[in-house]
């Protein structure tokens, strides 16, 4: 048994390397027994960067052909905290119109971004928006978003209102490569604040 590695920089592990695989592999079972009863095209779409890990581990598993692109949604910047104004800032070469979109985020929080994301891909046409979340933190929501058609919310863990690090998300860029989940030591995000 390999010993998961802990960096410095982290407080504590909320999700090993294997208990992200098993709940991963289960989010991704029930995504694509969805999506293979779906007659449509399906688009997943991917929140660059925080989602990438997650969305390839789930459409490796779908089982049929689907279209993946990836979007850019910022609100966070350098910080911790979301400025509540999310914006896209790199858009969609798939086209959706007419199609069901699953968007696969590494985390639901205030739920602006999801927000602004299902009322973006509205505007481009889809004809039903799912959302599939790593982690979900409920106790930071300030907005109820609403699906669009059959769209389903699928999400990995529910997460304690913590700032965490790894399986792709980051602070600062950095941490995106932990095969793990932890929560940042505040040191580690108070230095630039302090200085």
């Amino acid at each position: 048994m390999v010993k998961e590695t802990v960096d410095a920089s982290i407080d504590r592990v909320l999700w090993t390397e294997a208990e992200i695989a098993a709940r991963v592999a289960e989010v991704a079972s029930e995504l694509a027994a969805d999506i293979r009863r779906l007659p449509e095209p399906v688009v997943v779409v991917g929140v660059a960067t925080g989602a990438f890990l997650f969305l390839a581990d789930l459409v490796r598993r779908v089982g049929k052909p689907l279209a993946v692109d990836l979007v850019r949604v910022e609100s966070y910047g350098d910080g911790t905290e979301s400025s509540g104004r999310p914006q896209v800032t790199a858009d969609l070469k798939v086209d959706v119109a007419g199609k069901h979109v699953v968007v696969v985020e590494d985390i639901v929080d205030t739920g602006n971004t999801v927000t602004c994301l299902i009322a973006h891909l509205q505007k481009k046409g889809a004809s039903s928006v799912s959302v599939c979340t790593f982690l979900d933190k409920p106790a930071r929501r300030t907005v109820n978003f609403q699906l669009v058609g059959d769209g389903k919310f699928y999400r990995g863990f529910e997460c304690p209102d913590s700032f965490v690090v790894g399986y792709g998300m980051d602070y600062a860029e950095l941490y995106r490569n932990l095969p793990y989940v932890g929560v940042l030591k505040p040191e580690m995000y108070n230095k630039k604040t302090s200085n």
